[in-house]
């Protein structure tokens, strides 16, 4: 009996994701430990330099739960992205097989970020739960809907990195850098809330802003969301998934055979 289209697709998604693993985390006697200590290693380092005075600044609320709902939405986005420029070149032998599209390996590479960073983030929540760090979960469905669209609004940014990464080799160094410096604007040292409101337009602009300040908002009682928007984040993500969508379409027989 002959498969659809749609069971090819996921028996496909399910053989990248596998290998993806298997690729990421086989060599290391860690395993998926490593995983985990990027964000952790990046956040006690932060909290060494800034608990202090961070305290100080913001004595309404755990600065630890406040920097981890900036810091790992921020890596779901970056590490999707940046990972899937070379998504092509990592798995070019698998793309003889028909099955086999690039747009799956994007799917299988986001998969796995957003479940080794959901997991992360829970462990680091716990963590800092169980130490006396206050939060409350008080907008569960607000959280959950924030991350998917994060994870697809990453996507669609990936796509657009892959196809152009494919069509103009040289730019394959180049993309990266472009997301260094959302580091600094999207919210992730600091809230929306501390810049003075005159300045909110240059920032508001950015997905990203949104994505982490209702992340927040989630878990941080009190914590003022004003001047961000579920909805904007929605638009932002269509739109950019549309893009990228549009111009995988254009460029996918080309970028197999190039």
């Amino acid at each position: 009996m002959a498969r659809s289209g749609l069971e090819v697709q996921k028996a496909t998604i399910k053989a990248l994701f596998l290998r993806e693993i298997k690729t990421r985390f086989g060599k290391f006697r860690l395993g998926y430990m490593w995983a985990a200590l990027e964000p952790m290693a990046h956040m006690l380092i932060l909290l060494t330099v800034l608990g202090y005075v961070m305290h100080r600044t913001m004595p309404d609320m755990s600065f630890p739960v406040f920097l981890i709902n900036g810091i790992i939405p921020f890596f779901v986005f970056s590490n999707i992205s940046n990972r899937s420029i070379g998504a092509i070149e990592a798995n070019q032998g698998l793309f003889n097989y028909r099955p086999v599209k690039p747009i799956d390996t994007i799917i299988a590479r986001a998969i796995l970020e957003a479940f080794i960073y959901a997991v992360v983030y829970i462990l680091l929540m716990v963590i800092v739960g169980l130490v006396g760090e206050d939060f409350q979960v008080t907008q569960l469905i607000t959280l959950i809907l924030v991350w998917i669209l994060l994870v697809l609004f990453s996507c669609g940014v990936g796509l657009v990195f892959m196809v152009i990464g494919k069509t103009y080799p040289e730019t394959e160094k180049f993309l990266p850098i472009i997301i260094k410096p959302l580091y600094f604007v999207s919210c992730v040292m600091f809230s929306l809330n501390s810049i003075p409101k005159e300045y909110w337009p240059y920032l508001q602009w950015n997905p990203l802003v949104h994505a982490i300040e209702l992340c927040r908002a989630s878990v941080i009682p009190g914590y003022s969301s004003d001047g961000v928007s579920l909805s904007y984040l929605a638009i932002c993500t269509l739109v950019v998934l549309f893009v990228g969508l549009a111009l995988y379409r254009n460029r996918e027989e080309a970028m197999l055979t190039s």
